[in-house]
Formats: structure tokens, C-alpha cells, sequence
């Protein structure tokens, strides 16, 4: 987290005295609360649109993530051997009963997903919000009051994605974004560089492994879903819930208090997102167990919480295309040497030393729905020339289950050479994952989220293949990395495996298909 102080300033045990104008770097991922204390006891400026850093002494001398680049060379080399290590969904439980339950729980009762933690979040308010919004996504603003939500798409200069979220049009002047690193370090760049006349506030993720510190954040944010979910929401309100269209908000009563809600789905059932102020978290979370204790309400675990996203058909984590382009470069050199996108890691099995090779553009992904041409945003001449041609698509990769046995067999056979593990019930090993999937030898598609599901007894991976690759087909996946693996610390001596997989639908559960939205995780090209 970036805090720029307009004057010399001693915050306590921060003591940040200093006698010209200068800046602050605050450890993103384990001093988030100290940020956001300094950002309420100290002058803090953030958007105001000037170069954030010069100072009355000139520019400073700081290492960015262009230099880390610079220094590694090839950015696939830097990315696949990465020391990040494991991906960690912060603070919430690993499992409060057994992951296989709460699996279970999300179609058959209900669920309560606490999402407090594991994304950040950035507000952009001022008369020029929109403005600077509608120039960073693909997406339409045309029609977008208060009270709505979109997923929100940047793309970088050459029309690839940078991430994704949630966007809440919460007042007049006034968004949020919800959702991973990526794009909220995007949009603040822009807020900050750009000249608008717009000010932010960001609250990023909650530490990894705080260590004992308390954890604290702006909003507590919770999901509850499943076929038991509207009965569970209409007992805490105390009567019916408003009629709350998809991707719209409104508000219901939790404990005597008017919380906000959004009608959304993860898992493919009915249910309401709901947030407020992070003190509330617990009076909230415990009315809600209470109006379910009955309905067979269940707390999911970390260990579950990704893996919906099996059924669901959202791929998470696609790798952020800011690490080439002459465009993108004011960015990479703002972005500092400890973000998400210089410590990052790429692993699997497809290896191309091009890192334009794992980026994906809005079509692949299933965005293409959501590209609209009615206004100027970064990377539409691009997108315009390829609107018409065919792309790759998103699939659901389903494993064939002697060929995953196998791979467990390998670690009970003393003395042969053992396969890459895979992790239940969520097996990637980075940040951004990458199998290659071949027909005929021929590389024809991607598997980038790979995990189980208990509901379709099923090892599944989402990923993207060729156009003319169809429901149904049979393929080829590559499980493991070549060469006896690279050097995360998340890899393990190992040989590479081939895996049979079958190509589904997205999303794979019917239920997810059959209740969404029309554009919504479901849409192909």
C-alpha cells in the first residue's frame, strides 16, 4: 500500500517524520492494518492525479517492478520460479466441519461464505469517477444507476485481461471495486496519474499470515447460499426479501440493523451478498447462524470456499498481462518491486519462454458479452479488430478418475518415481496455472484452475481450447511440470503425468446453467 504525506507527520510507533515531502511504502501483505491507521491519523493525499513520486527535492530514487524485470530478464523464468509460495485465503478456518460437507452444504442447505478477507477493495468517489472507470473497462456504463453491480474487466493496451471483479455503484460519485490485486493496483494507478479529479481509498487484502496481529478491514462481506438460502435471509429480515434483481442492491434487516445487500450467485443457488462496517461482523454473522441453525446453514472453511468456482464456472486467477507493451510501462515502473504482479508465480506444464503466451483476452475468458464499443477504453482498437474472429473458449476439463488414482498410487509405492501431487480439494500450486491440454500431440487448450468436486465426485479444471474443440471430446492433459520442476517452493521433485479429461460445459453443475443470468460466467463467443 502507497501513502503519500504532505508534510512531516510522526505517527507513534511508525514514526514517520519527515522533512520534505516524500513517501511511505506500507507492506501490503502484512501490514495492512498499520496502513490504514496511518491513513487516519496522519495527511494523506491519494488521487489527486500528480506524480506521486516527485518531491520538493525532485524525483525519488526508488526500485519498481521495471527493474525487477530488467534484472531478470525473461519474465517466464522470473514468474515460473518464483518464491512467493502457496496461494493463502487469509484468517477464515480451513474447514469448520470437513470440506467435503461444506461442499455438499452449497447445493443441498445453505452456506455462509465469509469473503472479508482474501480480496481487496478500492472506493473511487468525485464528479469524474465514472469517467475514469469507463476509460479502465470493457464494460458498458450507458446504464449503470445506484444500486447496481457489474463485473468490471480492464484490459492492458493490446486487449488483454489485466483481472476482474465486482463493481458497486453505491452513491452518485461513489464506486467500489471488490476483487483481487491486479486491478485494484490498475485503477489506483490511474486515479493517481491520470488527472482526474477523483479521490481513493483502498483497503487491501488481509495479511497472509498475520502472526498474531489483529486483523481489521473496512467491511466484513458475506455470501449466503444454497436452496435453503432465501428461507434462512426472510427469518433474520423478519419477513419476505424485497425483490432484489440479479446484480442489484438493496437492503434487508440482520439484528435491527439495514444491511446492503446484492443479489449474486457463486454456486450456482439463490442466495444475497451482504456487507457492512467490519465492527459488525460478528453480531451479523451470528443472527444469520442463528435464523439457519435449523435450515441446515453451514460455515465454509478456506479449503472449500475456492473450489465452488469448480462448479460455478469463474476462472480466478488469469494471469495479469502488465509485464510488456511500451503503454504499459509508466505502470510497471509505479508498481513497487513486493506487488502481486512482481512476486507472482506461473506453473504447469505449458512452457513458451513468450509471457504474451499466458495472457488472455476478454473473449477467451467469457467476457466477450460484456465488450461494448459505446465508449473509449484501453485496449477497444484491439478488441475491435478480433470481435469478429473466432477465439478460444472456457470449458470445464472433467479428469478421468483411474488416471488421478494413479498419481496417488505414486506416493504409496516405495521406490518409483512419484507424480506432482495434487492437493484436495484445491490443487493449484500457483499464482496463475498453466497445463497444457493436447489432442494429437497438438497443444489445442489451457487448464488454469484445477480442483475437486465432492457434489460431482469429479477431479475438474477450468481452462480455455481451441474453437473447434467440443462437448465431449477426449484430450490430454498434462499434469506436472517439465523437467522434475521448477524451483517453488510449492513444487516437489516429480515426473509429469498424462491425464484424460473430457470437455464439459461452464458452468459444469446444471444448477449454476440453469440459474444464471444470460452473460453471466456462462456466455461463449
Amino acid at each position: 500500500m502507497q501513502l503519500w504525506v504532505t508534510e512531516s507527520v510522526n505517527c507513534g510507533s511508525l514514526d514517520a517524520g519527515l522533512g520534505v515531502v516524500g513517501w511511505l511504502r506500507i507492506e501490503e501483505k502484512e501490514s495492512s492494518f498499520w496502513g490504514r491507521r496511518l491513513f487516519s491519523e496522519c495527511g494523506v493525499i491519494e488521487g489527486t492525479g500528480k506524480n506521486p513520486f516527485t518531491t520538493r527535492e525532485g524525483t525519488m530514487s526508488r526500485k519498481s517492478m521495471e527493474d525487477v524485470l530488467k534484472t531478470a530478464g525473461n519474465p517466464v523464468e522470473m514468474l515460473r520460479n518464483s518464491q512467493i509460495g502457496a496461494y493463502i485465503y487469509p484468517v477464515v478456518a480451513p474447514e469448520f466441519t470437513n470440506w467435503r460437507d461444506e461442499q455438499r452444504a452449497w447445493q443441498k442447505t445453505a452456506v455462509l461464505f465469509d469473503q472479508s478477507h482474501h480480496m481487496a477493495e478500492i472506493t473511487v468517489e468525485g464528479r469524474e469517477a465514472q469517467k475514469l472507470l469507463s476509460r479502465l473497462g470493457i464494460n458498458s456504463f450507458a446504464s449503470f444507476p445506484i444500486d447496481r453491480a457489474k463485473q468490471f474487466v480492464p484490459c492492458s493496451y493490446d486487449g488483454h485481461v489485466i483481472g476482474d471483479g465486482i463493481l458497486f455503484h453505491e452513491e452518485e460519485e461513489q464506486f467500489n471495486f471488490v476483487g483481487r490485486t491486479p486491478t485494484v493496483n490498475w485503477i489506483q494507478f490511474h486515479a493517481e496519474t491520470g488527472g482526474y479529479n477523483v479521490k481513493v481509498e483502498r483497503d487491501d487484502r488481509s495479511p497472509s499470515r498475520p502472526g498474531g496481529k489483529p486483523v481489521v478491514r473496512r467491511h466484513y462481506r458475506y455470501q449466503i447460499q444454497g436452496p435453503n438460502a432465501w428461507r434462512i435471509l426472510e427469518g433474520v429480515n423478519g419477513g419476505p426479501i424485497p425483490d432484489v434483481k440479479f446484480f442489484t442492491m438493496g437492503r434487508i434487516n440482520i439484528a435491527g440493523r439495514k444491511v446492503r445487500c446484492l443479489r449474486h450467485g457463486m454456486a450456482g443457488q439463490p442466495g444475497l451478498e451482504i456487507w457492512g462496517p467490519y465492527r459488525e461482523e460478528d453480531e451479523i454473522r451470528n443472527a444469520l447462524l442463528e435464523a439457519g441453525k435449523d435450515l441446515g446453514l453451514t460455515l465454509v472453511g478456506s479449503r472449500a470456499y475456492s473450489t465452488n468456482t469448480l462448479e460455478s464456472g469463474w476462472i480466478p486467477s488469469p494471469l495479469p498481462a502488465v509485464y510488456t507493451g511500451e503503454k504499459m510501462k509508466p505502470f510497471r515502473e509505479w508498481l513497487p518491486t513486493d506487488s502481486y504482479e512482481a512476486t507472482a508465480s506461473i506453473g504447469g506444464s505449458f512452457v513458451s519462454d513468450k509471457i504474451e503466451d499466458y495472457y488472455q483476452t476478454p473473449y477467451e475468458l467469457g467476457y466477450g458479452s460484456f465488450v461494448k464499443f459505446d465508449h473509449d477504453f484501453i485496449g477497444r482498437e484491439v478488441l475491435e479488430k478480433l470481435a469478429g474472429k473466432p477465439h478460444r473458449k472456457k470449458v470445464t476439463y472433467a479428469w478421468n478418475a483411474d488416471d488421478v488414482a494413479k498419481i496417488f498410487r505414486s506416493f504409496l509405492e516405495p521406490g518409483i518415481e512419484n507424480y506432482k501431487y495434487i492437493d484436495l480439494p484445491q490443487s493449484n500450486y500457483a499464482s496463475s496455472s498453466f497445463d497444457k491440454v493436447l489432442k494429437g500431440g497438438k497443444i489445442v487448450g489451457l487448464s488454469m484452475f484445477t480442483g475437486y468436486s465432492f457434489n460431482e465426485r469429479q477431479m475438474l479444471s477450468l481452462g480455455i481450447a481451441d474453437p473447434d474443440i467440443q462437448v465431449g471430446d477426449v484430450l490430454t492433459l498434462v499434469w506436472g511440470e517439465e523437467g522434475g520442476g521448477t524451483r517453488k517452493t510449492t513444487v516437489e521433485r516429480h515426473k509429469q503425468a498424462d491425464i484424460r479429461v473430457k470437455v464439459g460445459p461452464v458452468p459444469y453443475s446444471r444448477d449454476a446453467r440453469e440459474s444464471y443470468a444470460a452473460g453471466w460466467r456462462t456466455h461463449q463467443h
